[in-house]
């Protein structure tokens, strides 16, 4: 039997080509369960390793003649405050494959196609149906059945008119994690691009626990942590050096630190196999003492990225991070003593902005530089804007204090005023 060509096109996620690029290890994830199966054969295009975008999308499709489609939406915008929306570049991409490939059955999934689901499909009719939330246990049977699509968790389809979607469960269980097949898209030239951040990620984890007011973490990987075994991640690790020279990685993981039980097995297994690499992640600052914080420098972590969001008390508790203000300043002392770069982001348009909560926030602000002043650790104070996002507590409260009304479009971007 002829294998069916498959397509999977990474859609435009960053604003402009001088922003930092990331490897799409979801879409290559997506592509590595395509592949086990012998029935389909399939290519991946990333939009934002191409210098001609457009003009390269039209000429794959023309080129390869692919019998499905799929795209893959990362970003709804590039955010760092900023009011744009990667919704245009999406909608241009539809366009371009309707006219290219008008006949060919496109599937749609990603993290910002997982926010809104029914909305994209309802405004991109051209879009054949989709997935929401973790494809692993549901790409191959929707792409065996795609003239009726199962209803089993997170396909989303047009029925008889009508939009359906299976809901997501979140659940996928990690210890059955397969490492993605970069073969497929090779890593390399993602390792020059940048000059900041690292390109490459890995997972160590799914899902996030913590619920905090603004963030879809929960809503889009599941409320609950599931890990891979720790050893696993770092035979991954040990063979993305070996294999494409990768010396530098992000842990991908909504909180890098959390179970710390995971972090420092992982952390001992490098140490132990002496595999010299370069990482970072973002982490939860409760979870720090002056032990783990010296493993995880010792066995390669370069920066602390730390996201407490909350410059005040009021603030914490308003954005539902269950931390004290002691706690980050604490945390402050440990990495200090450590002195590993460390980066804290801030949100500063929080709800219930007062004199009083000016002046706690900008007494944390010198309090933190004041505890790395010594040892010259502080890498940035990162100040960012509270991007609305639906059913988050934040949402609630900018109903609520008038910010926003039910009719308010939260696709495109929403800031929040303070």
């Amino acid at each position: 039997m002829k294998k069916k060509k498959i397509l999977l096109i990474q859609a435009i996620s960053m604003e402009g080509m001088a922003i930092e690029r990331v490897y799409p290890i979801g879409i290559v994830t997506l592509a590595s369960i395509i592949n086990t199966s012998a029935h389909y054969a399939v290519s991946i295009f990333d939009m934002n390793m191409s210098d001609n975008p457009y003009g390269e999308l039209i000429t794959r499709i023309k080129t390869q003649q692919p019998d499905i489609l799929g795209i893959s939406l990362r970003n709804l915008d590039p955010l760092g405050n900023r009011t744009t929306s990667l919704m245009v570049p999406f909608a241009i991409t539809l366009d371009f494959i309707k006219q290219a490939a008008p006949d060919t059955p496109l599937l749609a999934g990603g993290t910002g196609f997982s926010l809104f689901p029914e909305r994209i499909m309802s405004d991109y009719p051209q879009i054949t149906c989709g997935i929401a939330g973790e494809a692993e246990n549901n790409i191959l049977p929707l792409l065996d059945h795609l003239e009726a699509p199962p209803e089993i968790p997170g396909i989303i389809c047009q029925v008889d008119g009508r939009i359906r979607l299976t809901p997501p469960t979140g659940d996928y269980d990690m210890g059955r994690y397969s490492v993605p097949d970069r073969d497929l898209l090779d890593p390399r030239p993602y390792l020059a691009v940048n000059h900041y951040v690292e390109s490459i990620g890995v997972e160590a984890k799914r899902g996030c626990c913590y619920h905090c007011g603004y963030c879809s973490y929960p809503l889009l990987q599941g409320p609950c942590m599931r890990c891979r075994d720790p050893k696993a991640v770092v035979d991954e690790i040990v063979f993305l050096k070996k294999t494409y020279g990768i010396s530098r990685i992000h842990f991908t993981d909504s909180i890098v630190n959390y179970p710390t039980a995971q972090l420092d097995a992982i952390c001992e297994e490098l140490l132990r196999r002496n595999v010299n690499i370069k990482w970072s992640g973002f982490f939860r600052e409760d979870l720090f003492t002056p032990e783990n914080a010296r493993l995880y420098a010792q066995s390669g972590c370069e920066c602390f990225s730390l996201s407490p969001d909350g410059l005040c008390q009021q603030h914490l508790d308003t954005l539902h991070k269950h931390l004290k203000t002691g706690d980050i300043l604490r945390t402050a002392g440990i990495l200090s003593d450590v002195g590993i770069t460390t980066v804290y982001h801030y949100l500063v348009n929080v709800p219930g902005e007062s004199e009083a909560t000016v002046a706690a926030s900008k007494e944390m602000i010198d309090a933190i530089y004041r505890i790395h002043r010594g040892s010259k650790s502080i890498g940035t104070l990162v100040l960012n804007l509270i991007r609305i996002m639906p059913r988050t507590a934040i949402e609630k409260l900018a109903l609520a204090d008038g910010t926003i009304s039910p009719q308010t479009d939260l696709l495109y971007p929403e800031i929040g005023r303070a």
